[in-house]
């Protein structure tokens, strides 16, 4: 549908399918070609061509979404439709998104741009799209029954105002939000500034990612969307580690790093080896008096956060979320804790019935990395990933930081591992003579002389109770 005899055609079967009645006549010209994509590597930043300049950004596993310039206007197609997503190796999900992928491909403007989207809908339900943090007209603002008509199965409208202010937005559903949040429906959008802007530093790397989760069960290819707290599967861009990218720099680069969170939950996103600071949030460039160094950020639900730092220490450096479970892949919540239970000789009467049996958790769960362990189909192990000395021990959300000092400027390509220089790693003491360790015999007295105790032991046992996971 590339000719502007079939756009009116379709305008004129939707009954009014224009999101507002503003938008100009030129809207109605002929619809600009979608750009599909269904690659799940990083894409190289798209340099603008036409239209403003800017310093373009990298979207973590993911990619720009192209445009047309059309009599001054920005124009965009994005398509609403039922995608598959590649998470990691070896594990496919059958999700929502925009143009073939979730989340959908990031769109880049300039402030003060005209921007014009059209929004086509190949979903099997109605949908709309609210432009998270823009400053808008009402009937733009995206919430259908609300601001505009759903936009029904097989149709297109159009977006239509002015960009008017910098910053880190995204683009998401306001329509059966829950269902379609859930199967993947969402998107970054990166406003630059049009001039030099006294609260924002020119980055030499400015990486960007949406921060989202998913309840699939192993052997299944679509995510329970009732879940919703219990997740098996956090996720950068749909991507769990080993699936997620390296962000690289060079030794001395100013990083900038944009966050979305479009989960059920917060999650502390943790740098090692520096300090950032929170330069700016979905409502604009933080005021420099209100910055100071951090290590984790903590990245609350339907937030948007940017952090910069000078990437002044080589090396691979660990970047992740700090609630723990966020870093594991397709674990499941109602194992009981086997740590210290010896439970050899159940193993062996499970083996006659069972031969590929394994116990697990009897030392902790370290082991299950290195173990050949049968999966189901469509699956990830819990923890996965090889790293220069064996396994990390990680999934979920977590990449690297990779600092390099001969990284090259705009070079995005993964340099490998990093070679410590002699002297600088952790490495097992052969020698004699270790002082002994203090015991809990050494240790101070208690804060508080204890009172009232029971004059023999209680032992608790406590018991959750039914259907309230997810509290």
């Amino acid at each position: 549908m590339n000719s502007r005899r079939d756009f009116i055609k379709l305008a004129g079967i939707a009954g009014g399918a224009v999101a507002a009645t503003s938008v100009s006549k030129v809207a109605m010209a002929a619809l600009p070609e979608p750009i599909i994509q269904t690659s799940p590597d990083t894409m190289a930043p798209l340099f603008p061509k036409t239209g403003r300049p800017y310093n373009p950004v990298v979207t973590l596993n993911g990619w720009t979404l192209p445009w047309r310039m059309n009599q001054g206007v920005k124009e965009f197609h994005l398509v609403a439709e039922p995608v598959v997503r590649e998470m990691a190796p070896g594990m496919k999900a059958h999700l929502w998104g925009y143009n073939g992928q979730s989340p959908g491909p990031t769109i880049e403007v300039v402030e003060g741009d005209q921007v014009r989207i059209f929004v086509t809908n190949k979903l099997p339900e109605q949908t709309s799209v609210h432009w998270h943090g823009q400053r808008l007209p009402n009937g733009m603002d995206g919430v259908a029954g609300l601001n505009q008509p759903a936009i029904p199965s097989g149709k297109t409208f159009v977006y239509e105002f002015e960009a008017k202010r910098p910053g880190t937005f995204m683009y998401h559903p306001h329509a059966d939000e829950m269902t379609q949040m859930a199967m993947g429906m969402m998107g970054f959008w990166v406003t630059h500034p049009k001039n030099k802007h006294p609260l924002i530093e020119e980055a030499d790397r400015d990486y960007c990612f949406l921060l989202n989760a998913y309840d699939i069960d192993p052997g299944a290819y679509t995510p329970k969307i009732m879940t919703m707290l219990n997740f098996n599967l956090w996720t950068w861009n749909s991507r769990v580690f080993p699936g997620i990218s390296p962000l690289v720099a060079r030794k001395g680069d100013r990083v900038r790093i944009r966050v979305g969170n479009l989960t059920m939950t917060n999650h502390p996103i943790h740098i090692h080896g520096h300090e950032f600071e929170v330069t700016g949030t979905d409502g604009g460039p933080t005021p420099k008096g209100g910055r100071w160094p951090e290590v984790t950020v903590d990245v609350a639900v339907g937030q948007m956060r940017q952090m910069e730092f000078i990437a002044d220490a080589v090396g691979d450096w660990a970047f992740h979320c700090h609630k723990s479970h966020h870093t594991m892949n397709a674990m499941g919540h109602d194992l009981p804790t086997l740590i210290g239970v010896d439970h050899t000789g159940i193993s062996k009467k499970v083996h006659s019935l069972i031969p590929d049996y394994m116990a697990m958790g009897e030392r902790g769960m370290a082991d299950m990395t290195e173990m050949d362990m049968p999966l189901p189909d469509n699956t990830l192990p819990m923890m996965t990933g090889d790293g220069p000395f064996g396994s990390v021990e990680m999934g979920g959300m977590f990449s690297v930081l990779k600092v390099r000092d001969n990284q090259k400027p705009g070079d995005y390509t993964d340099p490998g591992w990093y070679q410590h220089p002699k002297g600088t790693q952790a490495y097992e003491y052969t020698g004699e003579g270790l002082p002994p360790a203090p015991s809990s015999a050494r240790s101070g007295p208690a804060a508080m002389k204890a009172q009232n105790m029971p004059a023999t032991n209680i032992e608790v046992q406590v018991k959750k109770p039914v259907g309230h996971s997810n509290h």
